[in-house]
């Protein structure tokens, strides 16, 4: 669903930004003196986007206001879905543990995200870690950083982090899968002195 929200969202300020360019390109063009093609909605620097006529062309019949108002309507419930999808949370609040009783517990997503981290810490050569829980409640995904000291391998490290504090979160909440989003970062160190 994530990548569904994110491409409608980029899709939709790409429409909105390209008709908003061309068209006050066109104005700007027009209003210094380019000529403008027969077929375009004004075609001199003095000429008006919509004249008196045009505006009130449709104003007495019976369908116009009926038709105005649901598409206005329509623009604000857009418009009101993609602010809300932009503002949404993106961190998991609470993921569904599964009790084996029929029944489920619920666990706050920071407090496994925490655990994560502190756990992620105490591996060999890990000098920080940030974990981030995003997904739904019954699946959700990991998002890792770990600073890695100079002398660290990184497959060591993420492979201790997969066999270690991942497994351990994901066995504790009872989930079938955990994936796991890591990004690996090396800390800056100074230079050392050799004698």
């Amino acid at each position: 669903m994530k990548a569904v929200l994110r491409t409608v969202n980029r899709v939709f300020l790409g429409l909105v930004g390209l008709i908003l360019l061309v068209l006050g390109g066109s104005v700007l063009a027009v209003g210094l003196g380019v000529s403008a093609p027969s077929w375009w909605i004004h075609d001199s620097e003095h000429d008006v986007l919509l004249s008196d006529a045009e505006r009130t062309r449709w104003r007495d019949d019976g369908w116009w206001w009926p038709v105005v108002i649901a598409v206005l309507a329509v623009l604000l419930l857009l418009a009101l879905w993609w602010l809300v999808a932009v503002l949404r949370r993106r961190r998991l609040a609470e993921v569904l543990v599964d009790t084996g009783d029929g029944e489920g517990a619920l666990l706050r997503g920071r407090a496994l995200e925490d655990v994560l981290a502190q756990e992620a810490d105490h591996i060999d050569g890990v000098d920080g870690a940030q974990a981030h829980l995003k997904g739904g409640r019954s699946t959700p995904e990991a998002h890792v950083r770990l600073a890695l000291e100079p002398h660290v391998d990184p497959g060591t490290a993420l492979t201790d982090f997969t066999t270690g504090p991942l497994t351990h979160a994901k066995t504790s909440a009872g989930l079938a899968s955990l994936p796991a989003e890591v990004r690996l970062k090396g800390v800056k160190h100074g230079a050392e002195r050799v004698s």
